[in-house]
């Protein structure tokens, strides 16, 4: 299955930067490919994240998410439209001085009439341009 790390230091503490990454119902204010988010089902540190996101066309897909604050959270896929799978997960781990080292990591399969260069526009552009914008909202007073 097609996936991508990408790692960045985020200038805000860890429990800060992993706020930012469970506020899902926050993503639409600065992620620009998310339309609408939904969140379902909650028990302990499991939620249903249902996502309505513009990539080319409108996708909507939902996952399952279990938060281990402050270090980690990982997704396994539930059911959607194009994918056919979507595992992925963000490592947080303190950098010294208040900075965060953030990991992300996914594994995306499309469906077979998906052109590769669509999959290709999303780990080589959307994933750099996403991981900034939490680094900014992160770092956000």
């Amino acid at each position: 299955m097609p996936g991508a790390t990408r790692t960045i230091v985020i200038n805000a503490p860890i429990e800060k930067v992993f706020d930012v990454i469970t506020q899902y119902d926050r993503y639409p204010e600065f992620l620009s490919e998310v339309k609408a988010i939904r969140t379902a089902n909650r028990k302990g540190n499991t939620v249903d994240v249902h996502y309505t996101v513009e990539v080319m066309k409108t996708v909507r897909y939902s996952i399952r998410v279990v938060e281990e604050r402050p270090t980690r959270m990982a997704w396994s896929f539930i059911e959607g439209e194009v994918m056919k799978d979507n595992k992925g997960s963000w490592v947080l781990e303190p950098e010294g001085e208040g900075k965060t080292r953030a990991t992300y990591n996914v594994e995306m399969a499309l469906g077979l009439l998906v052109p590769k260069t669509i999959v290709n526009a999303l780990v080589e552009t959307s994933l750099p341009k996403m991981l900034e914008s939490f680094k900014r909202r992160a770092e956000a007073p």
